[in-house]
């Protein structure tokens, strides 16, 4: 009986604090509309919805155990009906076949590719016998070859022979779903063109919605005019979200270093931003004494934050790192303007709740995922700070102390996600953040702030030469630490429930209260000692079904030196162990001639045929339990044929069904 009392205590202490529940439960039903084996019917997931909102506006009817049980699975059901009503909003066509021909466009982003090619975004797209129902709404063209192409105007119409293919599904199971994040961003294809780009007249209609997109792109080309090289590229970075100037060697070390998350425009730059207007307002005004006295300084000074915060997400472009970033932002200056504390776990689980309802599908990501973790276990670590008796330290030593802290805390909680997405653990990152980071808050982004008020007096290079100074540390930083032997250190991609598992046990300790809190702690070990053993797929097979990689003692062996390097490349990085395609090709392990590769593994002899001639070549099944083909089959008696592994199904396509990218 005691036990059941202490059990019962432990429920009644959660009263008041079950409100940071609502966006986990609200995400678990969203993971339950991906994780469908078939596409719900669009009215399937209105109805859910429906449900969910209805059962949310009646639990104040209810008594206290009732009410949580009935909230809890009305926030379910509106997580999967708000995820396909999503999907179903943001439909549009998506090409189904290789395509090559004319392309006509208007540009809307510049950018470039993983390869440091430019690439353009265009929309209004017309392509050559197509109907323009079936045409893709949004298509991304890489440029290759010799084009001295130099778009000086969003809005410009292009025109260009290139190739477009469908956007590609993951390269393995459970990988990263590129086709996915395609479908929601409404990008129907993607391709190249190595032909000249021609440069049509600027279209007229609708320019006025790239406006801002243009201001943009000539704010950043005048300040990487005004700061030559690396560092003129990084500042445009940051104050314009464009990161087309950035070379790879610099991109490299900030990652190698953990200071990649200093150049996307993150909940970081905006708090900065934030607090800096914030802070500069309520003591201009501390020195008005009439404003100081009759004047609600700390709420004009909030209001001023939020809008120099909204300029700076319509200035960046507004992409979903920053609308994110906004959200925390703006919830803390509207917690500020009704009297309430502004970091609190509640202030996160609305701004959560919020990225989650306009943006089911940024669950996903890797920048939500590490966003809130890192705000989540900052605002509990200094929470559980402000109440301990600390002993009493000089203003400087707190200052130090908490950039200390902050920095341990914050790498700490996004270390699991950052390994589980990008395969790496930066081991000196601590030390690059901890010489990085305060320069960041204290003198680049003010000195942005000041280069942005002064510019209409044409004075902008005095806040841009002090940014260059911090950058230019920043840059020298990242490249001294990416240097160093161990910097970088490469792990295995785990499977997805590895992930769920340290989240959900994170999320219990910090968001329960008592001391069952610490159940969380076991699935959070279970979950590291599970990656640490997991074992990587033993034969991988591209969705062509002309590239095979196989595991074997010195590594992973792929049967192509070059070609599909997309593919082959990620499969070594989720192996843990990133090395050059031609370095895998030479490994020991397969039997390549004439185009047809075999290996033999765990007792079944697999054979890779790639064309036409190498499939006529053999006879029956070539000796082989299971051929793999890039050609059109109907199939060999005696074995299993095909063309590609059995991938995730984690796509919806216009017409409401669910394929898997198998070629």
């Amino acid at each position: 009986m005691r036990r059941l009392h202490d059990l019962g205590t432990q429920f009644g202490a959660q009263r008041g604090h079950l409100f940071g529940w609502t966006p986990v439960l609200l995400g678990l039903g969203i993971c339950g509309y991906f994780a469908a084996q078939t596409e719900p019917a669009a009215i399937t997931c209105v109805m859910l919805l429906g449900i969910g909102l209805f059962g949310i506006a009646v639990q104040r009817l209810l008594s206290d155990g009732a009410r949580i049980i009935v909230v809890g699975v009305a926030l379910l059901l509106a997580g999967f009906g708000l995820a396909g009503l999503r999907a179903n909003i943001v439909a549009e066509p998506v090409l189904g076949f290789r395509y090559y021909g004319p392309i006509q466009g208007r540009i809307i982003e510049i950018d470039r590719s993983g390869s440091d090619a430019v690439r353009l975004t265009l929309d209004r797209v017309v392509l050559a016998r197509m109907d323009a129902a079936r045409t893709p709404a949004t298509v991304r063209i890489s440029l290759h070859g010799d084009q001295g192409f130099i778009a000086t105007a969003p809005g410009q119409v292009v025109l260009m022979t290139g190739h477009l293919s469908p956007p590609s599904g993951p390269v393995e199971p459970g990988g990263f779903d590129f086709q996915r994040m395609a479908w929601f961003e409404g990008l129907g294809a993607v391709g190249y063109t190595r032909t000249p780009v021609l440069l049509g007249a600027e279209a007229s209609e609708g320019a006025a919605g790239l406006w801002v997109y243009r201001q943009r792109v000539a704010i950043s080309r005048g300040v990487q005019d005004r700061l030559n090289g690396e560092s003129g590229a990084f500042a445009a970075a940051i104050m314009t979200g464009d990161r087309s100037g950035m070379g790879q060697d610099s991109l490299a070390a900030l990652r190698a270093s953990n200071l990649a998350h200093l150049l996307a425009i993150s909940g970081m730059h905006m708090g900065i931003l934030a607090a800096f207007i914030f802070a500069t307002l309520r003591y201009g005004f501390a020195l008005w004494p009439t404003a100081a006295l009759y004047w609600p300084t700390k709420k004009i000074a909030a209001i001023g934050a939020l809008i120099a915060a909204a300029g700076y997400l319509a200035l960046s472009g507004g992409n979903v790192s920053t609308e994110r970033a906004f959200v925390m932002v703006a919830v803390m200056l509207v917690a500020v303007l009704f009297d309430r504390r502004a970091l609190t776990l509640r202030a996160v689980a609305i701004a959560a709740l919020i990225v989650l309802t306009l943006r089911p599908e940024a669950l996903f990501g890797p920048g939500f995922q590490m966003s809130f973790a890192a705000t989540t276990a900052l605002v509990a670590v200094f929470g559980v700070m402000r109440q301990m008796d600390l002993p009493r330290m000089p203003r400087w030593a707190k200052s130090v102390g908490a950039v200390i802290t902050s920095s341990l805390v914050a790498g700490l909680a996004t270390a699991p996600f950052a390994a589980f997405h990008f395969n790496q653990i930066a081991q000196l990152g601590l030390i690059a953040n901890l010489m990085s980071v305060p320069l960041m808050g204290t003198l680049v982004m003010p000195a942005a702030v000041l280069a942005a008020v002064l510019a209409p007096l044409g004075l902008e290079m005095v806040g841009l030469w002090a940014m260059d100074l911090g950058l230019r540390w920043i840059l020298g930083v990242a490249h001294f630490v990416a240097d160093q032997d161990g910097a970088l250190r490469h792990v295995a991609t785990p499977g997805p429930e590895i992930l769920a598992l340290i989240s959900l046990g994170g999320i219990f300790v910090v968001q329960w209260r008592g001391s069952i809190r610490w159940a969380g702690v076991p699935p959070v070990i279970l979950a590291f000692v599970l990656w640490h053993v997991a074992e990587r797929p033993a034969v991988l097979i591209a969705d062509s079904g002309s590239l095979i990689g196989v595991m074997t003692e010195t590594g992973r062996v792929v049967s192509k030196e070059s070609g599909e390097a997309f593919a082959a490349e990620s499969w070594l990085e989720n192996d843990g162990a990133p090395v050059a395609q031609s370095v895998a090709y030479g490994r020991d392990g397969l039997l390549e001639q004439d185009r047809a590769v075999s290996v033999t593994v765990a007792g079944t002899r697999v054979l890779n045929l790639r064309g036409a001639t190498a499939l006529a070549a053999i006879e029956g099944c070539g000796g082989a339990d299971i051929v793999i083909t890039n050609q059109e089959m109907q199939g060999l008696a005696g074995c299993e044929v095909t063309t590609s592994y059995a991938c995730a199904k984690r796509v919806r396509w216009r017409d409401g069904s669910r394929r898997a990218n198998c070629g």
